[in-house]
C-alpha cells in the first residue's frame, strides 16, 4: 500500500513539474518569434511613413524613443510633429506640382538585408533602406534614395519598439554612412 501511495505521489510530482516547465516555455518567445515581431515593427514603421500616418509612426517608438535622421528628435510628441509636418509638406508640394489630368505622385520605402541581434528584451538591428517614387512627368517609377538603418529596440510588455532609430541617407552629405560593415 505504501509503495502504491509513493508511486502516486511521485507521478503527481512529475506531472506538476512537467506542467510548470511547459507553462514557463509558453511565456518565453523564441528568436524566430522575436525576429518576426521586429520585422513586423519595421514594416509598420515603413507603411506609416509612406502613408503619412504620424500616430502609427510614433507608436513604433518607446515614449522616450529617439529618431536620428541627421537632427535627433526625442520622445513621441516631438517625433509625431516631425512626421506630421513632413506629411503636410509632401501634400502641399504634390498639390502645387500636379497637373490637372495627373494622378498624385507617391513614394514607397523598402527595407532589406536585415541583421538583428537579440539579447533578452533588447535588440539591435542593421538594414538597408531604399525609396521608390513616381514623381516624374510620365509617372514612371524610379529608385531615388537609399541608406542604412541602425536600430536599438526594446520589448515592453511583450511588444517590440524602437528606442532609437538612426537613419543614414546617402543623398545627404552630412548623413552618409561612414563606418565599416554595418552588419558587425
Amino acid at each position: 500500500m505504501r509503495k502504491g501511495v509513493g508511486i502516486v505521489v511521485c507521478s503527481v510530482a512529475v506531472l506538476l513539474l512537467s506542467a510548470a516547465a511547459t507553462s514557463s516555455k509558453s511565456t518565453q518567445s523564441s528568436y524566430a518569434d522575436d525576429r518576426a515581431a521586429i520585422e513586423d515593427l519595421q514594416a509598420r514603421y515603413m507603411f506609416a511613413l509612406d502613408f503619412h500616418d504620424a500616430d502609427t509612426y510614433v507608436s513604433t517608438f518607446t515614449p522616450d524613443g529617439v529618431l536620428d535622421y541627421g537632427p535627433q528628435v526625442k520622445g513621441r510628441d516631438a517625433i509625431k510633429k516631425v512626421i506630421a509636418d513632413m506629411g503636410k509638406r509632401a501634400a502641399d508640394q504634390a498639390a502645387a506640382a500636379e497637373a490637372p489630368d495627373m494622378w498624385p505622385s507617391v513614394g514607397r520605402h523598402n527595407i532589406s538585408n536585415i541583421v538583428i541581434k537579440i539579447d533578452g528584451d533588447h535588440a539591435t538591428g542593421r538594414a538597408y533602406w531604399f525609396h521608390y517614387s513616381n514623381n516624374t512627368p510620365k509617372r514612371t517609377g524610379q529608385l531615388d534614395s537609399f541608406g542604412t538603418y541602425e536600430d536599438e529596440m526594446a520589448k515592453v510588455d511583450g511588444k517590440w519598439y524602437f528606442t532609437k532609430r538612426k537613419i543614414y541617407n546617402e543623398q545627404v552629405k552630412d548623413w552618409i554612412y561612414t563606418g565599416g560593415n554595418p552588419a558587425w
